[in-house]
């Protein structure tokens, strides 16, 4: 009712009316996750434990005069990284 009376204020052409309305819509399915490649990822995350436990053994084992988060925080963030690139992607 509201929208007659504005058209009847405006005296808008009912010509537009019709290009108000939506013409078309296109829906992207998103790309299927790759089982095979969740299974490389788990066993890349199983390496990383594996060798954060190596790397503090050998640190506290031999006595190297730097904390091992030098070497498992770079090794952690870079797989969360690329984890993360893997399943935000578009």
């Amino acid at each position: 009712m509201f929208a007659n009376l504005l058209q009847w204020i405006v005296r808008r052409p009912p010509g537009t009316y019709e290009e108000a309305f939506v013409a078309e819509v296109q829906a992207v399915r998103p790309v299927p996750r790759n089982p095979r490649l969740e299974k490389l990822i788990l066993l890349c995350w199983g390496l990383i434990a594996v060798k954060h436990v190596a790397v503090i053994w050998a640190v506290h084992h031999y006595a190297v005069p730097f904390h091992q988060l030098w070497i498992n925080a770079p090794t952690f963030l870079l797989g969360l990284l690329a984890t993360l690139a893997y399943y935000w992607r578009e």
